[in-house]
Parts: C-alpha cells; sequence; structure tokens
C-alpha cells in the first residue's frame, strides 16, 4: 500500500461513526462464519481437542496423579476450561497470517470499512467456536461421570472467566500473526509461549509437588488462577475472589497493552 493511499485508508476510517463499526464487525463476522460452515473441517480443533484431552489425561494419568480417575476428573477438567480457551486462541494468529499471504486483506484494503472492524470480527468469530468447544468439554465430562457440585450459574461463570482471558490471549496470537513472515512461524512460537503456560500451573497436577523454582512461576501463571477459579466454581470448594480478580487483571492488563498495538501493527500492514 501507498502512502498516500494509507493516508487515505485512516482518514476514512476516522470518518466512520460508531453504528457504521459495529455494521462492520456484525459483516465481517458473518462471513467469518460462512467460511467456517463451508470449511467444516476448520472446526476439528474445537471439536476434537477437548474430547482428545479429557480421555488422554483422566485415563492415563489420573491414577498417577490423583490415585484414581474419578477424583482427576474433579480436579484436571475445570482447569480444562482455561486451556481450551487459551489453545484456540492462540490459533487466531496463524489465520490471520494465511489471510495476508493469501491476499484476502487485499480485498479489505478496497473496502470503506474500519481497519479495526476486522480484529474485532476475528474475536466474535472465535468468541463463537470457544463457546461450542467450551460446551462440548463440559458435555462429555458430564458423560464420562464429572459431577457438577455447584450450580448452572456457576458453570456459566466459569465459561465466562476462561471466554475473557482467552479473548484477551487473542490479541497476543493476531499480533504475533501480522508480526510473523509465514503461518508455520506463528504456530511455532504460539506452541513455545502455551507449552509453559499449561504445563507449568496447576491445570494438570497439584503445584506443592513441583519443585521451588517451577511453583515460584506457578504463582505468577494466569493460567494456574484460571484453574483454581474454574474449580471453585464448579466443585464448590476453595477461595473464589482472589484467583477471580488475578484472572480479570490479567485479561485486562493483557487487552489494553496487545490490543493497540495489534491495531497499529494492522494499520500499518494494510
Amino acid at each position: 500500500m501507498t502512502t498516500a493511499t494509507a493516508a487515505t485508508a485512516r482518514v476514512e476510517d476516522s470518518r466512520i461513526d460508531l453504528a457504521g463499526h459495529l455494521r462492520h464487525v456484525g459483516a465481517l463476522t458473518r462471513r467469518n462464519l460462512m467460511r467456517i460452515k463451508a470449511d467444516p473441517e476448520s472446526m476439528f480443533d474445537a471439536v476434537l481437542m477437548p474430547i482428545i484431552f479429557t480421555v488422554l489425561f483422566v485415563y492415563v494419568f489420573g491414577g498417577a496423579i490423583s490415585g484414581g480417575q474419578d477424583a482427576y476428573k474433579q480436579y484436571m477438567i475445570p482447569g480444562l476450561l482455561g486451556q481450551t480457551g487459551i489453545t484456540l486462541a492462540m490459533a487466531v494468529g496463524t489465520g490471520l497470517n494465511s489471510d495476508f499471504q493469501t491476499g484476502v486483506m487485499d480485498r479489505f484494503r478496497t473496502l470503506p470499512i474500519g481497519r479495526s472492524a476486522v480484529l474485532l470480527s476475528k474475536i466474535a468469530a472465535e468468541t463463537c467456536r470457544a463457546l461450542l468447544s467450551f460446551a462440548i468439554l463440559i458435555g462429555f465430562a458430564l458423560i464420562l461421570g464429572f459431577e457438577v457440585k455447584t450450580g448452572p450459574l456457576e458453570v456459566l461463570a466459569a465459561i465466562g472467566l476462561s471466554l475473557v482471558f482467552g479473548m484477551s490471549i487473542v490479541w497476543i496470537s493476531m499480533l504475533l500473526g501480522m508480526a510473523l513472515r509465514s503461518a508455520q512461524a506463528v504456530q511455532g512460537v504460539s506452541m513455545l509461549v502455551l507449552m509453559p503456560l499449561q504445563f507449568g500451573s496447576s491445570i494438570f497436577a497439584p503445584t506443592d509437588t513441583m519443585p521451588g523454582w517451577l511453583q515460584s512461576f506457578t504463582k505468577v501463571n494466569p493460567l494456574s488462577a484460571l484453574a483454581d477459579a474454574c474449580r471453585s466454581l464448579l466443585n464448590g470448594e476453595g477461595a473464589l475472589a482472589h484467583p477471580v480478580l488475578i484472572v480479570l487483571g490479567w485479561s485486562v492488563g493483557v487487552t489494553l497493552v496487545f490490543a493497540p498495538l495489534a491495531v497499529a501493527r494492522f494499520r500499518k500492514r494494510t
């Protein structure tokens, strides 16, 4: 894009009012969902990942970690809500990078739409994917014998908290998708970010069995707080207010830092 064209795009973007931005977000979200409908294979991760992770960890590691599968279901499945949300979130950057490589963004440059609407529509579509994945996870867990010891409002609160944190991570993923040159690079860096966060937390195992240096990391890892909050909401045990505040604080902080960076990077590239 030339300097003059970029300047024109920024002027047009500034002239779009809030109602216009919302219409653009809605239209682009519908486009993203229609793409998923046309390519149902793109939903394999959202549909199959909760099932595969639940079966593998409950029946492979459950006996060794908690002494039995039933006890481990109650421990691991609430934490898996957060793990599922962040894994889906980090995959958004790969798709965004592919859109730049395949010329999809070139078409958006010619349209009188708000630049931020493109990114917001990605988050809206990803929210729908995440909600489906959470529903499959909880439904499959109930089939396996997981017991919700609270009520439906607490279940919705756990899903909402996981969704808020996951969607804040989407901004990091989109920034990586625009900063790195290939989808493979985005996927590789995303795994380097995800692995320490997921396994250096209380999602899959109690942290008191870990060495001291790793326990120090788990204490500041937001996924540990998210897992603890979801366990409190679904099992009715443990503190709730403190981990919830930590998760919300991280979500707001990540969004405030990375959302402007992602939007600025997107405007620079388009």
